[in-house]
């Protein structure tokens, strides 16, 4: 049977506090009972010194020689008045054993080892019920000439050790008591403290963590349960970190995971597109080799794989700019530009491309200064610039324009081109996505420019967006946070 520590402690103290009474009041009574035997024995002794000198003094005051006769005349006197001075009862032998006096005859009983031992010229005695038999030797001129025996009552003695007994086990049982009820409420108090220790470290075991030290106390309890709540608030506070770790982790394993994907959507896409210029390079190249005397086929077979090896060169070079993004952040390099007049400079670099195809260009910029990197500042405008040259209809128009709004730049890049499909609007900025593949083909579009247009963008705290209408053209809008 398992026992709680407070039954085992209330069991212990009763234990403790019965076995202490017990032993204490054995090793008093035992004294009492010594003392009184000691007690005894001197006072029975001086009695058989003043019983020698009486009697010496007696012998001395009378003109008789013999023992026998002394005894035989002044025997029964002698008991008598040794009784009366020693208030017991006293009887007087000769040395052969025979009563040759008695203060008060009574029953006799056996004593006869007892005396042929004082006989001897040795003390000795003897108890019998509630009355002891001390026997002394009587000498007269160094020479023993009988023994006399006192009759000394134990009731006295006897009475006390019994009320001494009774009042040790009342004193003793009210002291017990007392002592568990103030002992008990003590350990209870210890007790308790390690039970609410104990319950704190079970509900630590289930997950619930305390708020506080549940414990008050200045002793040794009180430093346990702070050690207690120190270490509930380290496990627990090990525990969320292995949580925020774990998740985390499933956080990076996710990623990882779209990353993965994306790489694969990655590499299919590159595979794709560059198959499809070499394709045409390489069809274009049979064609020479069986028709290699037809200048109309020549002219045109120049043409194409030009405009298809431009397209290599454009991916690839687009290709190394995501991946250089991606993997070398601190490359960019910001600063305090006017973007009026930059602005400009693009469009003027622009222009001849767009007057090539026959496109206009209207333009309206204000001064404003913004933190940014400038060559990819120019990055992100011409790939915006060459997607509305691309995507836009002959004689089209192209209108660039900026404007300072709740401390943000907001670029407006608009053309008069195809416009983007509601369903696929969202995937423009995906690498290799193109809104119309064949119009993506005839323009040299690889789709990535768009991608690594967003990426410069979101890489420098700026956001772009789009808005279109098919068949009516598209709106390219973009902001940058404004330098105060």
């Amino acid at each position: 049977m398992k026992l709680s520590i407070k039954v085992k402690s209330s069991l212990f103290l009763a234990a403790l506090l019965v076995g202490t009474v017990i032993v204490l009041s054995i090793l008093v009574l035992q004294g009492i009972k010594q003392n009184q035997q000691k007690q005894t024995e001197e006072t029975l002794a001086r009695q058989s010194k003043l019983a020698n000198v009486y009697v010496k003094q007696v012998y001395l005051s009378q003109t008789l020689d013999n023992p026998q006769e002394f005894y035989k005349q002044y025997g029964r006197e002698i008991a008598r008045q040794i009784g009366i001075i020693s208030s017991l009862h006293v009887t007087i032998f000769n040395m052969s054993g025979k009563v040759v006096g008695d203060s008060l005859p009574l029953e006799s009983t056996d004593i006869g080892d007892t005396l042929s031992y004082a006989l001897k010229g040795k003390i000795a005695y003897q108890e019998k019920g509630d009355t002891l038999s001390y026997f002394a030797p009587i000498y007269n001129a160094n020479k023993q000439i009988g023994v006399v025996q006192f009759d000394y009552s134990l009731i006295n003695n006897q009475e006390f050790y019994d009320n001494t007994i009774n009042l040790f086990i009342k004193i003793g049982l009210v002291t017990t008591i007392l002592s568990f009820i103030i002992g008990y409420f003590f350990f209870n108090s210890l007790v308790m403290s390690i039970l609410k220790l104990r319950k704190v470290t079970e509900e630590i075991k289930l997950g619930n963590y305390p708020e506080r030290s549940i414990l008050s106390r200045k002793d040794e309890l009180g430093y346990l349960s702070q050690a207690i709540f120190y270490m509930s608030n380290e496990i627990q506070s090990n525990i969320k970190g292995i949580q925020q770790e774990k998740e985390n982790l499933q956080l990076a394993v996710e990623k990882l995971k779209i990353l993965e994907k994306q790489q694969k959507q990655f590499i299919g896409s590159i595979t794709h597109e560059f198959k499809t210029p070499l394709t045409v390079i390489r069809a274009y190249i049979d064609l020479l080799d069986m028709y290699s005397d037809d200048p109309k086929l020549l002219e045109e077979a120049i043409s194409n794989i030009g405009k298809e090896s431009l397209r290599l060169y454009d991916m690839v070079e687009k290709i190394l700019k995501l991946a250089e993004l991606e993997k070398y952040d601190f490359e960019i390099e910001k600063e305090a530009v006017d973007i009026k007049s930059l602005l400009e400079d693009i469009c003027s670099r622009m222009k001849g491309k767009m007057t090539k195809f026959g496109l206009a260009i209207q333009t309206n910029f204000e001064h404003a200064t913004i933190l940014i990197d400038k060559e990819s500042f120019t990055l992100i405008m011409m790939n915006l610039l060459d997607n509305a040259i691309k995507y836009n209809k002959p004689n089209g128009e192209i209108s660039v324009s900026n404007i300072v709004e709740n401390n943000q730049l907001i670029i407006n890049v608009t053309d008069t081109g195809i416009g983007i499909s509601p369903t696929v609007v969202d995937k423009i900025f995906e690498p290799f996505f193109t809104v119309n593949k064949d119009r993506s083909r005839q323009s040299g579009g690889s789709g990535l420019g768009l991608a690594l247009t967003k990426d410069l963008i979101e890489k420098q705290n700026g956001t772009i967006q789009v808005e279109s209408i098919e068949g009516s053209g598209s709106s390219f809008i973009i902001t940058f946070p404004i330098v105060k």
